[in-house]
């Protein structure tokens, strides 16, 4: 229940932190990641038992649970949307074996079901619910639980007193303190500034003993056939097209500091229910002229709009990368994780650009071949979704963030079952996971580089201790999205089904920790499984092997 202190505290803010925006669609600041917001006046200090930071799935899930479970409990938002990619595109959600989905995640799901059946708008029920039918139901579930969520809080400092966290405090001047802090960002940005370790990019194979991580020439998602990556063909010396990075190539298996391609994840519908496809103002036909050259290679080439064909995954409903060159801005993103958020917003316009001109460039070159343009033509975008934005997705899809290093870093071995956490929080399924990382050069010759598919044959459990941070380096804090695990593992947690499992889990354990006055890092297992089980999450897998999931 909460507290009189605690209801006053709140009351003391302003009242627009305490409610959702009339409408997700409401004049807002356009297609950006960071844009000028008032700052609080006067500014607040709050105090609550939980902090989230990250709207995400996972954050979602992680205050829900504080708050069923009596705590009280804060949402902080970075921008003015919850629900992250679910909310920002990706519903056609990448489940691995849905079986093996607890808890909230489940609850989210069935509830995102049953809106898919209801909606008497939805063009295309197969391919998955829609983006305003997902931020309603996350809006709905935080409702009910009484969340209070505070939007377009960009975090600025962390306090700390020893080895916990005691305050978070924003950009427009407002605080909240708490006694456990939970870091659901895509991006690490809470835990970074804890001072809690971190890694950005690829590990070596010889890191952790994997076979699928660091450098690779990708095996699937490649080129059909050969094309020549340099401006004059056949010339090294003339330079190499945009989206090729030259030089010498590292060892296969080499780490480094690569991030897979980030994308915005399109929704889709037919062009006479829409809007055309946009031409951005920085619009340069040179950026797609590898992606031109590719599609006149071979004039007797299909392009079904396939993953396996390209040059784009396109159909009505949510839309994706397919192929070596599409929607990803592929080496668009490696500064991401660790930019500050004035420079994240200059990436993210680079990758709005990119997308935008691309699909402009496919619906309307006269180089692109006529059944090219005129598939790309029978679609368009939304004028019922995403309105505040033109109808173009809000959120970039960080597919892969800082990546916390703690006392067990899940890996290749925990996903092939090698190794099998006996702490476990919750299981994942999908396969092992990455998009290309770059463009090289081998044999003179365009290759795609750094995607990868493994097989993870059953569901695996992922360990309490993989989001957790050191015990030196802080005890009050839980990290559910950017947990410890190398890229190779992550390309297989890092489904929004799985946050929200470990956001509810990291909940949970936040709320014996206080109960138990102890450090998050000796919370009793025991205790907090019977309470997981409890709360309908899945913690054990003995079956046969899952179905193949669908690519991502």
């Amino acid at each position: 229940m909460t507290s009189r202190r605690h209801a006053i505290t709140i009351l003391g803010l302003s009242i627009a932190a305490l409610v959702f925006p009339a409408s997700a669609d409401e004049a807002g600041p356009g297609l950006h990641y960071y844009y000028p917001v008032p700052a609080a006046n006067p500014a607040q200090t709050l105090n609550v038992d939980v902090c989230v930071y990250g709207g995400t799935p996972g954050g979602v899930a992680a205050a829900v649970q504080a708050r069923r479970m009596g705590k009280t409990a804060a949402l902080a938002v970075f921008r003015r949307h919850v629900g992250g990619m679910t909310s920002g595109g990706l519903t056609a959600m990448d489940l691995g074996n849905g079986a093996a989905i607890g808890g909230l995640a489940h609850e989210f799901i069935e509830s995102a079901r049953q809106a898919k059946r209801e909606a008497k708008n939805n063009p295309s029920p197969e391919l998955g619910f829609r983006p305003s039918q997902a931020e309603e139901i996350f809006r709905a579930m935080l409702r009910t639980a009484d969340v209070p969520v505070y939007f377009e809080h960009r975090l600025k400092t962390v306090e700390k007193e020893g080895t916990r966290i005691t305050a978070l405090v924003f950009e427009n001047g407002d605080r909240i303190e708490a006694k456990m802090f939970v870091d659901a960002t895509y991006e690490g940005d809470l835990f970074a500034r804890a001072g809690v370790k971190y890694f950005v990019g690829r590990e070596g194979n010889d890191v952790y003993g994997e076979t699928l991580n660091g450098f690779h020439i990708a095996k699937t998602h490649q080129f059909r056939f050969p094309v020549d990556p340099y401006r004059t063909p056949g010339d090294p010396a003339s330079g190499v097209l945009p989206g090729i990075t030259p030089g010498p190539l590292p060892a296969t298996g080499t780490g480094d500091k690569r991030v897979q391609g980030y994308n915005f994840r399109m929704w889709a519908v037919k062009a006479e229910a829409g809007l055309p496809w946009p031409k951005p103002e920085g619009y340069r036909r040179e950026d797609y002229a590898l992606l031109e050259r590719y599609l006149n290679t071979d004039p007797n080439a299909t392009w079904e709009f396939t993953y396996k064909s390209g040059p784009v995954k396109l159909n009505v409903g949510d839309c994706n990368n397919a192929g070596p060159i599409s929607t990803d801005f592929v080496g668009g993103a490696d500064a991401w994780p660790e930019a500050d958020y004035a420079t994240r917003e200059k990436i993210f316009q680079a990758h709005l650009t990119y997308q935008e001109g691309m699909m402009w460039f496919l619906a309307n070159d006269s180089a692109v071949p006529q059944r090219v343009r005129e598939f790309v033509q029978k679609f368009g975008l939304p004028k019922t979704e995403f309105t505040e934005t033109g109808g173009w997705p809000h959120e970039l899809y960080v597919r892969e963030g800082r990546r916390m290093i703690s006392d067990y870093v899940m890996t290749e071995k925990n996903c092939r079952r090698q190794v099998v956490a006996e702490d476990s929080v919750g299981l994942a399924s999908y396969q092992m996971d990455s998009h290309h990382t770059s463009r090289v050069i081998v044999d003179g010759k365009a290759m795609a580089e750094g995607c990868l598919e493994g097989a993870v044959k059953l569901p695996y459990p992922v360990s309490y201790r993989s989001i957790v941070p050191r015990e030196a380096e802080c005890a009050n804090l839980l990290v559910p999205v950017c947990l410890a695990s190398t890229h190779v593992a992550y390309g297989s947690i890092r489904m929004e089904p799985v946050f929200m499992i470990l956001g509810q889990s990291a909940a949970t354990a936040a709320v014996l920790a206080i109960d138990g006055g102890t450090d998050v890092q000796k919370v009793n297992y025991a205790t907090l499984r019977e309470r997981l089980l409890k709360d309908g999450q899945i913690l054990d897998w003995s079956a046969e092997p899952a179905a193949p999931p669908k690519a991502n």
